[in-house]
């Protein structure tokens, strides 16, 4: 659809955002995706006006992520798939092209996780915290929420039809976004509730840089989603980054010939994808910029909720 005009890809500032891979959007009716299409909209709206204003790109890839962190159909932030006990425990990375990269994991506190990772990023000598307390949030100068705030009814009601053996617990659900700045600077970030049930302090990819989230300037930026213990065994972010330096070759045996004949950005994302299914036999997603901001994206399951500037300055969205 078109929304609003914007400089293609190589001749502006780009942006790429999801919203997940698989779980409950690949149950509704096309009017039932519709809020997710607007939430989509909204998040990509909230960043595309930091990098049309001239920002920084690490900033359009915050906005981005927390418009999605506070949309409650959103596995993020508020929204968030809840623990076996009932809990809220999120994960959260950003990295920057240049390699400087921030992650926490069972974030309990911080109203937004992207931009506890992010200060952990910018203001600690570290590069990952986990389960960082109410008062570090606060250092930070982020908003503290209370651990209610991030539970939603329809998730309460998941985690009681799960446990109660009414319904299988649904392994996908992140959101992200990758963004390059008119200075020609890349960021990725992501963020994640998690899956439902899990066991306390399960940690997935999200948070861990290389798997869930990666960026190379001289290449390009990942933000995935799916089963993140299979996304780990593959480091797909990373392995994505490596097949568009690489310039990637389509080596599916399965694949038709011309189904080869796309854009290196696309096949990247199509090749790690199917690397993920090959391996792992496990389900996922991911988008991409690469390096000159040409978007791609791929996924093995139903559907994928994503957004994108196309090369010819038109905003796509597909839930």
């Amino acid at each position: 659809m078109k929304i609003f005009e914007a400089a293609p890809p190589e001749e502006g500032p780009s942006l790429a955002l999801h919203g997940g891979a698989g779980g409950r959007v690949e149950e509704l009716t096309l009017e039932g995706r519709a809020p997710y299409a607007e939430g989509l909209l909204a998040a990509y709206s909230a960043g595309w006006q930091v990098l049309s204003a001239g920002g920084r790109a690490l900033d359009a890839v915050c906005a981005t992520v927390e418009v999605l962190e506070n949309d409650p159909l959103f596995n993020a932030g508020r929204g968030a798939a809840l623990t076996a006990t009932g809990h809220a425990e999120l994960d959260a990375s950003v990295m920057t092209g240049a390699g400087l990269t921030g992650a926490v994991a069972a974030s309990r506190h911080a109203k937004n996780p992207v931009w506890l990772a992010r200060a952990v990023m910018e203001h600690t000598e570290y590069a990952f915290i986990v389960d960082p307390d109410a008062a570090f949030v606060e250092r930070q100068g982020l908003e503290v929420a209370e651990p209610g705030y991030f539970i939603t009814e329809p998730r309460r009601q998941q985690l009681e039809r799960v446990l109660g053996g009414r319904a299988v617990a649904a392994r996908h659900g992140t959101v992200g976004a990758v963004a390059i700045d008119r200075e020609g600077h890349l960021f990725a970030g992501t963020s994640t509730g998690g899956t439902c049930c899990k066991l306390p302090g399960r940690v997935g990819d999200s948070p861990l840089i290389g798997c869930g989230c990666y960026a190379d300037s001289e290449a390009g930026g990942v933000s995935c989603t799916g089963y993140g213990e299979a996304i780990m065994k593959i480091v797909m972010a990373k392995t994505t980054v490596d097949l568009l330096r690489a310039r990637a070759i389509c080596v599916d045996p399965a694949a038709a010939a011309d189904a080869c004949e796309i854009s290196s950005a696309d096949l990247a994302a199509r090749e790690a994808v199917h690397l993920l299914s090959k391996r792992t036999h496990a389900t996922g997603g991911l988008i991409l910029l690469d390096r000159h901001g040409n978007p791609g994206f791929a996924f093995n399951t139903p559907r994928m909720a994503y957004g994108y500037v196309a090369m010819d300055g038109n905003f796509v969205v597909a839930v």
